[in-house]
């Protein structure tokens, strides 16, 4: 039998893709051939998906009448104003929801981008259970492709996280494709109930989870204690996240890489590096956060079965309560996964910092330390180990960076595929660059 394209349901089958007037075939497996490249005026354009897919026909003018997209929208249009719409940013978002075809929905998005011309890179994977999206790009493109993917219906109520890239692209290149996990844990997620709210960790609003935390602070100066088992700050991140900044009574995650969390599973052996260890699970509040969200609404729902009952998270994690509570109970930088590696608070609201500064809700004191000497260090960004063959991610103060040559340890300084020492805030390259470098310094010699 024949969808309405006449493509035969339940095989994986091209999808036939109209813009406007013009027609034609993304193929599921192969980059859509289209080299069209789009005008100022052609972005009013209709993008139809006619075969089995989650999408219908509609116009990139459409606009939303849910008036909490207003507010946003309205955040997200400063970076479409007559200015300098070559601004690079990145962008956030992730959404939990059934695809039922997600090959045809990823040619979909192929098609879109590459007719449109869009210079993104990043990371955007889609599979059966909804989208997962860090890329960065000129912020019409990149607000461009959002727009696009709102008149979704599966994604009208995207929270898109839009912060400025700095330095141009802030990934190498653009990786759309289907992935079987959203997030890389233990055992996959393909299991987990993710499409049911109800299984997920409920979602606090910034300014729910700011009250939340000062009404604990209050309790626990009351009190004289910080150690109050019927509430738990619970950091669903990694250690090195951790190192450059947190929320105020957050203790340092004993994982580094998400992909090995275990909280509130370990094994009696482990309940001294175990947050949730002998926890009541009834009656203690756990609150979770993360960089963006996503982890805490995998992880709630691995919790939500364990038998933990009062799961809150974060709403848009950390960069959106930054963006919307500036530095208040936070202390430190956010760890970001891309060129960036770290983002002081305003970078995402620049005037809540110095009011919060004003009133003495800014930690001024300083809490990173050095990997190597364990001196303090107030530049809060990670550096790869010069050895590649390490490649081990640490804070390290400049006299250390001096003397080790960029490296973690007195060993890796006489490794053989060292790298030299790089300046600032730059990041390492592929290691054939270097290498050839040093075969041509020793030719000219």
């Amino acid at each position: 039998m024949g969808g309405c394209c006449g493509v035969s349901i339940g095989t994986l089958s091209p999808a036939i893709v109209s813009f406007g007037t013009r027609l034609f075939i993304a193929n599921t497996n192969t980059k859509p051939f289209l080299k069209q490249k789009s005008t100022k005026n052609d972005r009013q354009i209709q993008f139809k998906i006619c075969c089995c897919s989650s999408s219908s026909s509609t116009s990139l003018t459409q606009t939303q009448t849910q008036p909490e997209n207003k507010n946003r929208r309205r955040r997200e249009a400063k970076h479409f104003d007559d200015g300098d719409t070559g601004d690079f940013v990145v962008v956030n978002f992730y959404k939990f929801v059934s695809i039922k075809h997600p090959q045809e929905e990823v040619a979909k998005h192929l098609a879109f981008v590459e007719y449109q011309g869009l210079n993104l890179r990043g990371r955007i994977y889609v599979n059966e259970q909804g989208i997962n999206a860090q890329y960065s790009g000129p912020s019409r493109d990149a607000l461009t492709y959002v727009e696009w993917l709102r008149e979704d219906e599966n994604f009208s109520d995207l929270l898109v996280q839009i912060c400025p890239a700095l330095n141009g692209h802030a990934f190498p290149k653009l990786k759309l494709r289907y992935k079987p996990s959203l997030v890389q844990l233990e055992g996959g997620i393909s299991h987990l109930p993710l499409l049911d709210p109800s299984m997920r960790a409920i979602p606090l609003a910034p300014s729910e989870w700011r009250n939340k935390l000062e009404a604990r602070k209050d309790i626990d100066k009351a009190s004289n204690s910080d150690l109050n088992r019927d509430f738990i700050l619970l950091d669903v991140r990694n250690g090195y996240e951790w190192d450059i900044g947190h929320f105020h009574g957050a203790r340092r995650p004993d994982v580094d890489c998400f992909r090995s969390t275990s909280f509130g599973l370990s094994q009696r052996e482990a309940f001294a590096s175990d947050p949730l260890a002998d926890l009541d699970k009834v009656k203690t509040d756990i609150l979770m956060y993360c960089t963006g969200g996503i982890r805490c609404d995998v992880y709630s729902t691995i919790l939500r079965q364990r038998g933990f009952h009062n799961l809150y998270a974060l709403k848009g994690g950390v960069s959106h309560y930054l963006e919307n509570e500036g530095p208040v109970e936070w202390v430190g930088n956010l760890f970001v996964f891309d060129s960036r590696l770290s983002l002081p608070p305003s970078a995402y609201k620049p005037d809540a910092v110095s009011e919060a500064r004003m009133i003495g809700k800014v930690s001024e004191n300083p809490f990173a330390t050095c990997y190597i000497c364990s001196s303090q260090v107030r530049e809060l960004r990670h550096r790869n180990c010069a050895n590649l063959d390490c490649n081990l991610l640490f804070l390290c103060c400049a006299d250390c960076v001096k003397n080790l040559r960029g490296c973690c340890c007195l060993n890796c300084t006489t490794a053989p595929r060292r790298r030299p020492v790089l300046p600032g805030y730059q990041r390492y390259k592929k290691w054939h660059l270097y290498r050839d470098s040093e075969v041509q310094s020793q030719l000219t010699i």
